[in-house]
């Protein structure tokens, strides 16, 4: 009979164990800032659609503060604005101001138009 010694000892183990750990280390990081650019572009997006719907909105009625209630809705200007982050958008929109959205994981997101 032949005594077959198959397997890892326990030094091999450990050092792929510490391998996984530090390319687990780098890539989070690598992880959250792709999540946060990316939550930032959707909410800025997001802006860009409430300034572009509110400067159509001051032309066509001739006003310069418009409520977010009547840019947003199935038959408005914007069918709806997907909250990406738990943000919040103004629930007033002044012409010639900027349009920041509060509350954000990444931050406040502002916008001037």
């Amino acid at each position: 009979m032949k005594n077959s010694k198959k397997g890892f000892t326990l030094v091999e183990i450990m050092i792929v164990v510490v391998i996984i750990g530090l390319l687990a280390a780098m890539a989070i990081p690598a992880f959250k800032k792709a999540r946060d650019n990316s939550q930032t572009r959707a909410i800025t997006n997001n802006l860009r659609q409430l300034a572009s719907a509110a400067d159509q909105h001051f032309l066509e009625n001739g006003v310069t503060t418009v409520a977010s209630a009547d840019l947003v809705g199935t038959d408005k200007y914007i069918k709806a604005v997907d909250l990406v982050a738990g943000e919040t958008y103004p629930t007033n929109i002044a012409q010639g101001t900027a349009i920041t959205a509060a509350g954000g994981a990444p931050g406040d997101v502002s916008l001037a138009f």
